[in-house]
């Protein structure tokens, strides 16, 4: 690997800047090249953590995806152009680290925790020298917003996509002592209703864009189905133990 630039992959945070680890800001520093993906129009929420930091020599190179969580219609298919996007990506990405170009690529959140960047790591780290530097992940931060410990002692806690049919979500969700159930926007209300169903309502506690200027918690009843980000939660924390 002599002679070639070596790749970063930066969890950058949940959202509140002060939140990204002294690690990653040193090296996000120290690269002369900061790649981010980001869907089309739009600046990225990772990259807006990380813009106050950025140098005036700072080459930024925007990965920006094709499709994000819509319906494509057939022939297409979201795997197929997805996979094709991260291949592209990688050849990008490549084309500065073969020149010698350390290369950071940042991550909301964590990046091996639901961070694109596992996509890019899978395709190149057998081949660079490459170091992944943790971030506070969403469910810690959304747990510290709320107040609320997550797992007592020897309780589980237990992560769920809402992207899964409702009765495998209910199936699991019953057996949990306690969840984070992710990626919501459409899934919501599929969601709420299992929860409901599993009488674990009081319990469970929603929140979106945790720690960003524009978080936002409700009750699970007064949430509107039609206004939840793809990328807001629901905890049901551990039962409480009185120690």
């Amino acid at each position: 690997m002599a002679g070639r630039g070596r790749l970063f992959g930066l969890g950058v945070g949940p959202g509140d800047p002060e939140l990204i680890t002294v690690k990653a800001l040193r090296l996000l520093r120290a690269a002369p090249v900061v790649a981010y993906l980001v869907a089309k129009g739009k600046k990225g929420n990772a990259f807006g953590i990380i813009e106050g930091h950025l140098r005036d020599d700072h080459v930024l190179l925007p990965l920006v995806f094709p499709v994000t969580t819509e319906s494509l219609p057939p022939p297409h298919s979201y795997e197929r152009e997805i996979a094709a996007f991260y291949d592209e990506a990688a050849k990008e990405v490549s084309t500065h680290l073969d020149a010698g170009r350390d290369v950071a690529v940042i991550c909301e959140g964590d990046p091996f925790f639901y961070g694109s960047f596992m996509y890019l790591h899978d395709r190149l780290a057998e081949r660079y020298d490459t170091e992944v530097v943790p971030g506070v992940c969403s469910i810690v931060a959304g747990a510290a917003v709320l107040g609320t410990p997550l797992v007592y002692r020897n309780q589980s806690l237990l992560v769920l996509s809402g992207v899964l049919p409702e009765p495998e979500l209910e199936m699991r969700l019953a057996q949990a002592d306690a969840a984070a159930v992710m990626k919501l926007g459409a899934n919501f209300e599929k969601v709420r209703r299992v929860v409901m169903k599993l009488g674990l309502a009081e319990r469970a506690l929603y929140i979106e864009r945790a720690t960003m200027a524009n978080e936002r918690t409700l009750p699970l009843a007064a949430v509107d189905p039609s206004s939840v980000p793809y990328f807001a939660m629901i905890l049901v924390p551990g039962k409480r133990w009185q120690g």
